[in-house]
């Protein structure tokens, strides 16, 4: 068993081609792509982690690729992501749907504390900061000086800024494949 991360799939998401400059035709052949990288990498007994914004579009379509991903998926809750910002009912279901239409494990909100190669890291959707970035304030981790964090929502700015302690985990700083926290553990020790 092995652990991977990523984040900003986008699943069914034809404008981020465009915003991101992905090197795709069209939302379908972006979908087909990242299933297979993702699946030429992961076993079925794997444990992704999934930072967030990962699916958009037509949510029962885009839902529908997620399931074609191995492995558990247990994803963290980012901005594009529909149970982010959602009143509790609405955020239960929406829940309910991601975990049976895409075959989830669990999702988990904010924060996540997790250890890698026995290092304590932080796991979520947004990055400490952000380029002077006001937005999400609220939903950012609190930098206490002393934990690496892996996150997405920066999309292709930047893969790792070592001196602020943040991996970019998502898709298109890793050629649209997840991360395996070997990898990771690597640049912590740099």
């Amino acid at each position: 068993m092995s652990i991977w991360f990523t984040s900003d799939l986008h699943v069914g998401h034809a404008n981020i081609i465009k915003y991101c400059d992905r090197p795709f035709a069209d939302v379908d052949e972006m979908n087909i792509a990242l299933v297979e990288r993702w699946n030429n990498l992961v076993s079925p007994r794997d444990i992704v982690y999934i930072l967030g914004d990962l699916a958009m579009g037509k949510l029962d379509d885009s839902l529908a690729v997620v399931e074609m991903l191995r492995g558990s998926k247990v994803l963290v809750i980012g901005n594009h992501d529909r149970p982010f910002g959602a009143s509790p009912g609405r955020r239960e279901r929406m829940e309910r749907k991601y975990i049976e239409a895409g075959g989830l494990a669990g999702i988990l909100h904010g924060t996540v504390p997790l250890q890698i190669g026995g290092h304590d890291v932080l796991a979520s959707h947004f990055p400490y900061q952000d380029d002077g970035d006001q937005r999400y304030k609220d939903h950012r981790p609190i930098d206490e000086g002393h934990k690496w964090l892996l996150h997405g929502h920066v999309h292709e700015r930047w893969k790792v800024r070592a001196e602020q302690r943040m991996i970019n985990v998502g898709v298109d700083v890793w050629d649209f494949a997840p991360v395996h926290e070997d990898e990771l553990v690597a640049i912590i020790r740099g």
